[in-house]
């Protein structure tokens, strides 16, 4: 990739690969060439919002069979734009070749009818987005009242830790029937794009084609930015993004102008003290963490970061501690490819930090981190590094607690998942983490294997896309002029 990779701009079904301008990938290691967004800003956003009235002549049904037929043409074997977007990624993301081959090989299984269908009726209802839904009033209101939702003119600010969040994007916007215009990510600048082209290639005048836009342009380009960030043009931002990058969008809000944040989160991990009961036990905790800590190298937020252990503080309980670091370690270091790798890009910072606790044996011991292999590290007291926030490829904090009480006073609105072992614990102490600001409360091992079609980040994406409109039916008699008493 000596030479700037040409990725272009596709606004509703049309490819543009003009005006281009050179950008740097996230982690340095090549450049690409894109058109310059501020030159079609009469063109990013669509020309109004009655212009969305051919998506409205589509049944669900159709909008099944689109993006199925669309799955057929997304295998990374056949189609060149996914090979090249995963070239791209090979260069950019923090996850390495096997890792993306296999979340890219998942494509197509992500748009079958039986999930897209499923992940409608659970999240919003079908019948919401086929129709006008009567709703069920008490008795005695005369008032009778019929909901539907519509879709929004969006623009979507995505993140590039894992290709499929471009995939995701397209799917929400094709259940909506709303207008997209995806900013993409210079981590993975060209996924979404990707997809876009297949779109305009194999269905170039379908509806849902037509309103789908991917392209970059650097995030605080004002002159995009400012233009594109009003209600008279779009009427959400979809954003996953850092509290910058989130701090920079909140500028431009205004009433009509509303703001979907998936923001990033930190999560963690309880294990009780069941898991010391015998050398079985242990050894399946042991592989489950390394699951919720290594898989996908640990790129996205519901990776877990600090694991706290009831295995109590004093030597006893330190030495259990110490014994589930290295076993964890060990099953790291085995977990399948497709999976988990040693990190093809390892944080000097935190690789600083890793090498400083080795002089402080009495307060951490410390599993791997000599190279990019990742680590386990063991605090010897009840609290965790104080660089925790950093923890990343494939590093994990065991935090050694006498009371699970101290678990549950860690967790805050920045936490997202929490892996939990064993299942009767998970039941004892999901309210608490619930009302602590956890937002996802998972078997032990399971941090990964997200169900699609579920809330996330503690709200509802794609109920909030959506706009709900509300149809009132007010009987005639009601508006009877009063008689005027003789």
């Amino acid at each position: 990739m000596s030479q700037p990779r040409r990725i272009s701009l596709v606004l509703r079904g049309e490819v543009i690969e003009d005006e281009l301008t050179t950008f740097g990938g996230r982690r340095g290691e090549f450049t690409f060439k894109c058109p310059n967004a501020a030159a079609y800003l009469d063109r990013l956003a669509l020309s109004g919002p009655s212009a969305m009235a051919d998506l409205y002549r589509l049944s669900f049904d159709d909008i099944l069979n689109y993006l199925a037929r669309l799955g057929e043409h997304l295998t990374l074997e056949t189609n060149p734009y996914l090979r090249d977007a995963f070239e791209v990624a090979c260069a950019t993301s923090g996850l390495t070749e096997s890792i993306l081959r296999r979340q890219y090989q998942k494509v197509p299984e992500m748009l079958s009818p039986e999930i897209v269908r499923d992940i409608a009726e659970r999240l919003i209802g079908v019948q919401y987005l086929e129709g006008w839904v009567a709703q069920p009033l008490r008795p005695s209101s005369a008032i009778r009242v019929k909901v539907r939702a519509f879709g929004a003119r969006c623009v979507h600010i995505i993140a590039g830790n894992v290709p499929g969040i471009s995939v995701l994007t397209m799917l929400w916007n094709a259940i909506t029937r709303s207008d997209a215009l995806v900013k993409t990510p210079s981590n993975d600048p060209m996924t979404a794009v990707a997809l876009a082209r297949t779109m305009a290639e194999t269905a170039p005048d379908h509806p849902l084609t037509r309103h789908f836009s991917a392209g970059y342009w650097k995030g605080g380009d004002d002159r995009v930015e400012r233009w594109l960030y009003d209600p008279k043009r779009i009427e959400k931002i979809v954003a996953w993004g850092g509290f910058n990058s989130i701090k920079h969008v909140t500028q431009y809000l205004q009433p009509g102008l509303d703001l979907v944040t998936l923001d990033p989160k930190h999560s963690a991990t309880i294990i009780g003290s069941e898991a010391f009961v015998d050398e079985a036990a242990l050894r399946s905790v042991a592989y489950r963490l390394a699951l919720d800590f290594g898989a996908l190298n640990q790129e996205a937020c519901f990776n877990a970061r600090v694991i706290y252990v009831v295995s109590g503080t004093d030597v006893d309980g330190l030495a259990k501690a110490n014994r589930l670091g290295r076993m964890a370690f060990e099953a790291l270091q085995v977990l399948p490819p497709h999976l988990s790798t040693p990190h093809k890009s390892f944080p000097a910072e935190l690789k600083t930090e890793i090498d400083n606790l080795r002089f402080v044996e009495e307060e951490f011991c410390v599993f791997g981190g000599r190279g990019n292999e990742g680590a386990v590290i063991v605090s010897q007291t009840d609290l965790p590094v104080d660089f925790n926030r950093i923890l990343s490829g494939r590093v994990a904090n065991i935090v050694p607690i006498d009371d699970v009480q101290t678990a549950l006073r860690s967790v805050n609105a920045y936490t997202q998942t929490i892996g939990v072992y064993p299942e009767s614990l998970k039941t004892d102490i999901r309210d608490r983490l619930a009302l602590q600001g956890a937002q996802r409360i998972v078997s032990l091992g399971g941090a990964t294997m997200m169900a699609m079609g579920t809330p996330q980040d503690g709200i509802e994406p794609l109920r909030r896309i959506c706009k709900w409109i509300v149809e009132e039916d007010v009987p005639s008699d009601l508006f009877k002029e009063p008689t005027e008493s003789r």
